[in-house]
């Protein structure tokens, strides 16, 4: 034990470690975007929209790993299930990088999602094994905040990439940056689960947490909600490309833009974590998910009334404005929808975890494909995962064993 303690980083060093790891699902998402219409010239897409899925495999890739990574870290250990995510992670990136055709492209991002989720997953338990109360809220603010801050810079890297050299270049960055990572990990990194805390992986424990989620009003009801949302979210990412740089034609500018509403979503962050313990969750995500609703429909019926093609100032306010209301309600979901759970806490946050992520990664896909050279489809998608959401929420509260003013 003496040695492990010796060998474990500083906390600095421990801390930009796991912010590191945790960031490769950030880069793996949002890098992509401005190679995405190269990606289709070269691989012979068909149709412009079907190149979205290269967002949407990963995603499903990311939805299943999540049932599988977390019950495997309770069995066999934190450091060789992060280990094998980063491996299964490279292993996608090699095969994404040498692939001569979609179906390969595509197949390559399924694995590198399974692999993503792995450490992302796995990440929060390490913490919780060797840090808790305060100091486990400062690392996880810190790491949230550079989690946070990716999306805002990852889009400018995956352009900048393109300047000097071609799409395929992206994925020997995340293959280099995942091949470091792991090196790191495995050099400075002990094994924080103890054998005696080890549990043996039973998928019949899996099917039981599935089920309780399921049984569960207000788990289930939550976690739908939470995969509405992040729908809206997912609909983003598949079409925000086509929408800048198609309808509003910025052409390379179009990450300065993304930017922005990665540094709205990453504010609401904070405003929740201060207003949250004065509002309450519940309260404080009802009244976010109507604002959301209204200004959505405010911008469907003025987008409708253009034709679908409403100025880029008033798209870009009302999206800024939505998704500051995300920011504040995606924490909040999780936290009511895992309330139920805390006896089977590490099965029930993977269940949740994959039907949101599953749920939403579907939505996305959907609402994306539709698209036709406007905001429209994005418009009616996000009203639509907007009221869907406040839908489920309202089922969830309303037989829930608890009344409604008795929740935080």
């Amino acid at each position: 034990m003496k040695n492990n303690i010796q060998k474990r980083p500083g906390y600095k060093e421990f801390v930009i470690l796991m912010a590191v790891i945790i960031s490769i699902t950030a880069l793996s998402i949002d890098m992509m975007l401005p190679a995405l219409p190269d990606m289709g010239k070269d691989l012979g897409i068909g149709h412009p929209n079907d190149v979205q899925l290269v967002i949407s495999f990963f995603l499903f890739g990311f939805g299943i790993g999540q049932l599988l990574f977390g019950p495997l870290s309770d069995c066999f250990g934190r450091k060789p299930v992060i280990f094998t995510g980063i491996l299964i992670f490279v292993s996608g990136c090699l095969i994404s990088v040498f692939s001569t055709g979609f179906e390969f492209m595509l197949a390559g991002r399924f694995i590198q999602g399974i692999g993503a989720a792995g450490p992302r997953t796995v990440i929060i338990a390490l913490i919780r094994d060797l840090y808790a109360g305060r100091t486990m809220a400062r690392i996880m603010s810190t790491i949230m905040a550079v989690f946070i801050f990716i999306p805002t810079i990852a889009p400018g890297l995956g352009q900048i990439i393109l300047i000097v050299a071609d799409w395929r270049t992206i994925f020997t960055v995340l293959m280099i940056q995942g091949l470091v990572v792991l090196a790191w990990f495995c050099i400075r990194q002990p094994e924080t689960l103890s054998k005696q805390d080890q549990h043996p992986f039973s998928v019949k424990q899996i099917l039981k947490g599935f089920m309780e989620v399921i049984r569960n009003r207000l788990s289930l009801g939550y976690t739908l909600a939470s995969g509405f949302i992040s729908g809206a979210l997912l609909a983003y990412l598949n079409s925000i490309q086509q929408v800048f740089q198609d309808v509003y034609r910025l052409g390379r500018e179009f990450p300065i833009y993304m930017a922005l509403f990665a540094l709205s979503l990453g504010g609401a962050s904070f405003v929740n974590s201060r207003l949250v313990m004065r509002v309450g969750m519940r309260r404080l995500s009802w009244r976010t998910i109507k604002l959301f609703i209204i200004i959505m429909t405010i911008y469907l019926v003025v987008t409708i009334i253009l034709n679908g093609h409403s100025p880029l100032w008033f798209m870009m306010t009302c999206f800024s404005l939505c998704f500051f209301c995300m920011g504040i309600i995606f924490g909040n979901l999780n936290t009511i929808a895992m309330e139920p759970l805390a006896h089977i806490a590490g099965v029930g946050a993977a269940v949740i975890g994959c039907l949101a992520s599953l749920l939403s990664s579907v939505l996305g896909m959907i609402v994306g494909r539709c698209f036709d050279g406007t905001t429209l489809p994005l418009a009616i998608g996000f009203v639509f995962c907007g009221m869907l959401t406040a839908t489920f929420m309202y089922w969830a509260d309303k037989k829930s064993e608890r009344r409604f003013n008795t929740y935080p």
